[in-house]
C-alpha cells in the first residue's frame, strides 16, 4: 500500500476506510480492497491544479509499475481532493469531467488499444497511462447513499480487472450482489447501471442519473 505523507493524508484514509468498510456499503470489492489494504490512496490539493494533476499522473505511472497484470489480485487507485467542495450533484459532475480531460490533455501515453476513444460508445474506457479505467466519482453530495464519500474522491480501478473477473466466470455473482446491497440500501440501483458494451459507461462515472439526451463532454485530443 502507498500513501503520501502529507499532514492530512492519514485522517484522510481513516475516514475513507470507515465509509467504505461500514455494515452499509454495498460494494463488496471495494471492501475486500480495503480490507485487504490493495489499494494506493493519495490526496491532492487540488483537482483543476495542473501541477498537482502532473503529479497525479506521476503517482498513476508508479502505481502501473507495481502492478502485477499477470497475477489475480485486484487493486484501485484513489485520488483525494479533499480542498475541493460541491454543492450539488451536477456541479460535482462538471468538475469531474474537467479534471479526466485535464489528465487526458496532459497525458503522454497512447490510448489503451482494448477500448475505444470515444466516450458515447458503449466500448470506451478511460484511459491514462496506456491503460484503461473505470472511474467511480464520489462526494458527499451524491444522492446515491453508497457515493456519499467522506471527501471528493476518484477511484480508478482497471478495465482489465472486470475482463478477469469474466474470465474466472465471478463477474456476475459480484456484479448481482453489489446490486443487491445496493437496492437494499437505496431502495433502488442507480438507473444508469450497465454492463460494459450494453451502453456508455461514461453515463456512470460521476454517480448522477444522467437525463437521456445527456452527452459526455469530454474530448479525445486526438480526434479529429
Amino acid at each position: 500500500m502507498e500513501v503520501t505523507t502529507t499532514p492530512d493524508t492519514a485522517q484522510i484514509e481513516n475516514d475513507f476506510k470507515s465509509y467504505v468498510i461500514n455494515d452499509d456499503h454495498p460494494c463488496i470489492m471495494a471492501k475486500a480492497l480495503i480490507k485487504m489494504q490493495n489499494y494506493t490512496l493519495n490526496a491532492y490539493s487540488d483537482m483543476h491544479d495542473a501541477g498537482q494533476l502532473r503529479h497525479f499522473l506521476q503517482d498513476l505511472r508508479g502505481y502501473l509499475d507495481r502492478y502485477n497484470f499477470g497475477g489475480t489480485e485486484f487493486q484501485s487507485f484513489i485520488a483525494v481532493f479533499p480542498n475541493n467542495h460541491f454543492d450539488n450533484e451536477l456541479d460535482f459532475e462538471k468538475a469531474l469531467w474537467k479534471t479526466l480531460q485535464m489528465l487526458h490533455d496532459h497525458d503522454d501515453r497512447a490510448w489503451d488499444p482494448s477500448v475505444s476513444t470515444d466516450p458515447n460508445d458503449p466500448e470506451f474506457s478511460f484511459s491514462l497511462q496506456g491503460r484503461a479505467f473505470y472511474v467511480i466519482g464520489l462526494h458527499p453530495e451524491s444522492s446515491r447513499l453508497a457515493r456519499q464519500a467522506p471527501y471528493t474522491t476518484l477511484v480508478f480501478n482497471l478495465h482489465c480487472q472486470f475482463e478477469k473477473l469474466r474470465e474466472i466466470g465471478t463477474f456476475q455473482t459480484v456484479r448481482d450482489t453489489i446490486r443487491r446491497n445496493d437496492e437494499k440500501l437505496q431502495g433502488h440501483i442507480n438507473p444508469v447501471l450497465r454492463d460494459f458494451g450494453a451502453d456508455s459507461e461514461t453515463k456512470q462515472y460521476s454517480g448522477r442519473e444522467v437525463e437521456a439526451n445527456w452527452k459526455c463532454p469530454f474530448h479525445n485530443k486526438n480526434s479529429n
